[in-house]
């Protein structure tokens, strides 16, 4: 009988969802503006939710949970401390990239280093991008699988496609609006199946009665640059994430994107600590699972169906919207970054909006396939964190606090930062079993740093694509 009621209300969920993309679709996507940033018309409270949600996905309820779940609830929040960290800085830059008004990171990129390096930039992104992805659709086949039966294999497919067709059809209007929706019912399933959760586990107390030694520790036993090594990609994918700029740039005004990040530091905290509470509640009712289904062993086994059938929905909803999300974002690169931007003429609306429905396809099946090289969904979490971090995030950051970064040091960062990272995780295989980040994320940087301080140009510019640069415009991403 459970088993009914949690599969009814993931169907009923998803049927929601994809009735409001066929919905956005028809009513409200006219445009590719429409499409990716929502027409620039996102009131705060949706703003506020979606950008919540798009951080909160398998990242999260999957990725978060298994390091919970492996290294305890002490290690996870101090860890934990960087999403609010970076969220702070955002506070700062919000209203900066909501003025810009672009569509992509590389587009920003471009004011002030040049058309090469927002090539280059656009191609690492849709790199990390992809395998952000890829995770989610794992994230899902896990849902999939332990509330219905399904193997893992059958129930990412079915994730495969619902993104997809999310993705292509109402674009980032049905997925904001689905997401200011999950928001709100997976913080309601989580207080709600809190008291029965700590009743079933014995209180608080528990924990330091059942938990194993390591898991009890500041570090769950991991050194400290394994420590750094989980702490770094995510404090910089949440600093230079498109998606977070993407909904900055989707909101209806400068202010209105501002605000909107002091909704989302707080939701993150909230969601973050009942994550730990109930991953944590997982090691000691479900002792030798699979870590990446730490959170849905609970919703379906450690709290009433009721509420279980709330936090799966939700998790699969939270799953699906940041697939929607990253497959979106990369899919705007290739169409603007790229086929756009170097194209030889003017690209009618109406077909550029028709090759980022064909884009996001064919971006979806190759995340689909990308996901069968990694071991774990923590692991392909951390591969695509310090892929975007060490090449992408600098770069940004240069771009709006550091007036002497030139074109040819951000060129210089973004290739050494993402081949950097490739390298020690392709083929050196993870020495000391250190994170990527380490190595890659101080090459980045020195390189940022020296390459600027000893060229003078503040542009690349490649072939004969170039745009003029006022003071005015270089002055708008500074200040």
């Amino acid at each position: 009988m459970g088993n009914v009621i949690q599969i009814s209300a993931i169907v009923i969920y998803l049927l929601l969802m994809v009735v409001l993309g066929i919905y956005y679709s028809k009513r409200e996507v006219k445009t590719s503006e429409d499409f990716l940033v929502a027409g620039r018309r996102l009131p705060k409270f949706v703003l506020m939710g979606t950008l919540l949600a798009t951080w909160v996905g398998s990242g999260t309820v999957v990725g978060s949970a298994s390091f919970i779940y492996q290294y305890g609830p002490l290690a996870s929040l101090l860890i934990g401390i960087n999403v609010p960290l970076g969220i702070i800085v955002l506070y700062f830059i919000a209203d900066k990239a909501r003025n810009l008004k672009k569509y992509t990171v590389p587009e920003m990129l471009e004011i002030r280093y040049g058309s090469l390096v927002r090539l280059i930039a656009a191609i690492f992104i849709i790199l990390a991008y992809v395998g952000i992805v890829s995770y989610q659709f794992i994230g899902g086949g896990y849902v999939l699988n332990i509330t219905t039966g399904l193997p893992v294999e059958i129930g990412t497919i079915i994730t495969v496609i619902l993104v997809i067709f999310l993705s292509t059809s109402g674009g980032l209007f049905s997925v904001a609006y689905t997401d200011f929706v999950s928001s709100l019912l997976i913080v309601f399933g989580f207080l709600l199946g809190l008291p029965f959760l700590l009743f079933t586990v014995g209180g608080f107390n528990s924990f330091t009665l059942n938990l194993p030694d390591h898991a009890q520790t500041w570090t769950g036993g991991l050194t400290v640059p394994q420590m750094l090594g989980y702490f770094l990609p995510t404090l910089l994918l949440i600093l230079g994430d498109q998606n977070m700029y993407q909904r900055f740039s989707a909101a209806k005004d400068a202010e209105t994107a501002k605000k909107s990040t002091i909704g989302f530091f707080f939701g993150d905290i909230a969601i973050k600590v009942l994550t730990v509470i109930f991953a944590t509640s997982a090691i000691i009712l479900f002792p030798n699972i699979n870590p990446d289904t730490a959170i849905l062993q609970v919703a379906v086994n450690g709290v009433p169906i009721s509420i279980g059938a709330i936090i799966l929905s939700a998790t699969v909803a939270f799953v699906i919207t940041t697939g929607n999300s990253y497959l979106l974002s990369a899919a705007g690169n290739i169409v603007y970054d790229i086929y756009a931007r170097y194209g030889r003429k003017e690209i009618p609306e109406k077909k550029l909006l028709g090759f980022n429905r064909i884009t996001v396809v064919i971006l979806g099946v190759f995340a689909y396939v990308l996901g069968s090289f990694f071991p774990s969904v923590l692991a392909i979490q951390m591969y695509s964190y310090s892929m975007y971090g060490a090449a992408i995030t600098p770069s940004i950051l240069a771009s709006f606090l550091w007036k002497r970064a030139t074109g040819a040091g951000a060129l210089s960062s973004i290739i050494i930062g993402g081949t950097a990272t490739m390298f020690w995780e392709l083929v050196l295989n993870k020495p000391l079993g250190w994170n990527s980040v380490l190595f890659s994320l101080p090459l980045s940087i020195i390189a940022l740093i020296i390459v600027s301080l000893v060229t003078k140009d503040k542009r690349i510019n490649f072939g004969n694509h170039t745009i003029k640069q006022s003071k005015n415009t270089n002055k708008s991403i500074n200040n």
